[in-house]
């Protein structure tokens, strides 16, 4: 019997695969589906950098006519578009099963919506919605954020509920019901407009 001594002929070709991704071999778990963000984070970003630059390139110009253009007051111009930045920068939320977030220039501050204590509508110069959970936690987040991204609105509410079954929530079903009331109006406004009865 003859035998063969050619690695190739031995091993055979290689085994047929089916195209498709290459498997992921990072130590991070890819994200979840399920986590709902902030639609317009990234036009929020470009608007406030936007207005600091104009403000600057402003400031540049009006400083450049008057002839007191100097070193020391270009950085002192961008030091305060540096600070308008600052101050317009959006925070980033995310909210997932049982968590919302909310990242920004200071950090990130993290509170657990199916462990709600409370949610308080702070008015002033912005609407603020203040979320507590039972660990002390606190986060603040702009109402109109949720209206405009009804993902992040329904995952909190469906948490709210759970801390309200729980017996964790005792203030801010006010609060939540007038958010809620603002999310139906806005949809209901954008079947009218897409309908063409607005």
């Amino acid at each position: 019997m003859e035998r063969r001594d050619d690695p190739r002929e031995a091993v055979g070709p290689p085994p047929h695969r089916a195209p498709g991704p290459v498997p992921h071999t990072s130590a991070e778990p890819s994200p979840s589906p399920e986590v709902a963000h902030d639609l317009h984070w990234a036009r929020d970003l470009r608007s406030a950098v936007r207005c600091s630059v104009l403000l600057l390139a402003l400031l540049l110009l009006i400083d450049h006519a008057a002839g007191t253009l100097t070193g020391p007051r270009v950085l002192l111009w961008t030091g305060l578009a540096a600070l308008l930045l600052l101050v317009l920068y959006p925070a980033r939320v995310a909210a997932g099963e049982g968590w919302l977030s909310t990242r920004g220039v200071l950090g990130t501050r993290r509170v657990r919506t199916d462990h709600l204590v409370s949610v308080r509508c702070l008015d002033g110069v912005g609407q603020r919605l203040v979320l507590r959970d039972t660990s002390g936690a606190r986060v603040e987040i702009d109402p109109r954020l949720l209206v405009a991204n009804p993902a992040l609105w329904h995952r909190l509410d469906d948490d709210a509920r759970a801390s309200a079954l729980r017996g964790s929530l005792v203030c801010g079903t006010t609060a939540l019901r007038r958010v809620s009331e603002r999310v139906d109006e806005e949809a209901a406004r954008a079947v009218f407009k897409v309908s063409g009865l607005d």
